[in-house]
């Protein structure tokens, strides 16, 4: 392992780090349950469901089962003129559970391409009904929707990770994100930002792609659900497409299947990712309406989209099966009892002087400290600690799988203290 462990830091490049001054890894021997068991027989707590996406936990019989099943049939085959059954099985399920007007289904191979695909659509739409000055995006402050350039340019330009690449990417339009809190009114600012936003420029905004009420990597801010009635509004009014990013809030994560059911909106083109196959297999899906898929598509026209690996029966059976598996668990009370455990176990936190806001919202936990920390020193003291947290700039946060004992969730809240007495 001493070898391998040398070649990964001299050879293989992981996310948002150096290969001059890389951060440190941890070599996993195998992973199950809420462990993941590292080469040299430590075991850690997941306190993040691997970014959002093992909500049923690592090593599952029946998503093994699945994939075992499937394996057998077919691993892949070309979704370009061939379908199959596990793609129309699971296009049928997302059908059938997401907000009714979505009806159209175009599977894609991660989060990112899934925003780039709901980008195209947009974009496309307008082309097609003969408005092609549609051609620009709206969003607020503080979001996050992938790494590709296309996601990129609706990114927070700072808090987004991508300030670097700002003199590539096309010039989108942002307002502020909303202040207020699930369970707080609208502040009047609020309302204004968006308002005024697509008051002067709806006749260029072919689109508004929003994270519904939990903001991910961009801040991990959760706001009032009421400005998602709002934005549907002012996009009705001024004949503006709304996408909305689910790709980390969807399938329980906040506690509704869908983020959008907070507020009962209904967006023209929803994106899913992450958790839809319970974190075995890389798959997106990017959902559409009659009005936007038959727009695009007459007179000949296409969606100019066609992932290599789209539609992959091994991810299709696997998804199906962890959306099957979410129903016959009962994540609404798995997730109801994991917020008031987070909520619970994260309150004395805030009372840290270098702590700045505690906040807890479905099964998603956050501590944001005053300044960023130092993420290498923070994580050895979690890995000591047995847990497995992955902080970033100024946030330690859990979104841990929705089957987490007890006491092991109050293994990983009481992990977070640790961290935060290592930078008192």
């Amino acid at each position: 392992m001493n070898d391998s462990l040398e070649f990964d830091r001299e050879h293989v490049w992981h996310p948002y780090t150096s290969m001059v001054d890389p951060l440190p890894v941890y070599p996993v021997a195998s992973a199950t349950g809420v462990r993941i068991r590292l080469a040299d027989g430590r075991e850690l707590i997941d306190g993040m469901s691997s970014w959002w996406c093992a909500i049923h936990g690592y090593n599952h019989p029946d998503l093994n089962a699945a994939v075992r099943a499937q394996l057998d049939a077919a691993a892949h085959v070309m979704f370009g003129g061939l379908t199959h059954r596990p793609a129309t099985d699971l296009a049928r399920t997302l059908v059938e559970l997401t907000p009714p007007g979505l009806q159209h289904v175009f599977f894609c191979d991660s989060g990112s391409v899934a925003v780039e695909v709901a980008i195209k659509m947009a974009i496309q739409y307008w082309r097609a009904v003969g408005r092609p000055g549609k051609h620009r995006l709206a969003t607020i402050r503080g979001g996050y929707h992938g790494d590709t350039f296309g996601a990129m340019g609706i990114c927070d330009p700072v808090t987004g990770m991508h300030e670097r690449f700002r003199h590539v990417l096309p010039e989108h339009l942002f307002a502020a994100r909303p202040r207020a809190r699930p369970g707080e009114a609208l502040h009047p600012d609020d309302l204004a930002g968006m308002a005024q936003l697509l008051a002067a420029h709806h006749q260029e905004v072919a689109a508004v792609v929003l994270e519904p009420v939990v903001q991910g990597a961009g801040g991990m801010w959760f706001y009032a659900p009421e400005y998602l009635n709002h934005v549907k509004a002012l996009c009705d009014r001024y004949d503006v497409l709304l996408v909305f990013d689910e790709i980390a809030t969807g399938f329980g994560r906040t506690g509704p299947l869908f983020a959008c059911e907070h507020a009962d909106v209904e967006p023209d083109i929803l994106c899913l990712g992450k958790a839809l196959t319970g974190g075995y297999m890389s798959l997106a899906a990017t959902l559409t309406t009659s009005r936007v898929a038959h727009g695009i598509s007459q007179d000949g026209g296409v969606l100019m989209h066609g992932p290599t690996f789209m539609a992959n029966p091994l991810a299709c059976a696997v998804a199906k099966r962890s959306i099957d598996l979410l129903f016959e668990n009962d994540w609404p009370s798995q997730v109801s009892a994991i917020e008031s455990q987070l909520a619970s176990g994260l309150a004395p936190y805030a009372a840290f002087p270098h702590v700045r806001d505690v906040r807890v919202f479905g099964a998603i936990g956050v501590v944001q400290t005053r300044d960023p920390v130092d993420v290498a020193a923070m994580q050895r003291v979690f890995v000591e600690a047995g847990v497995w947290i992955r902080p970033f700039n100024d946030l330690v946060y859990l979104m841990p799988p929705y089957v987490i004992s007890p006491d092991d969730l109050e293994r990983v809240t009481k992990a977070v203290g640790l961290g935060l007495d290592a930078i008192r």
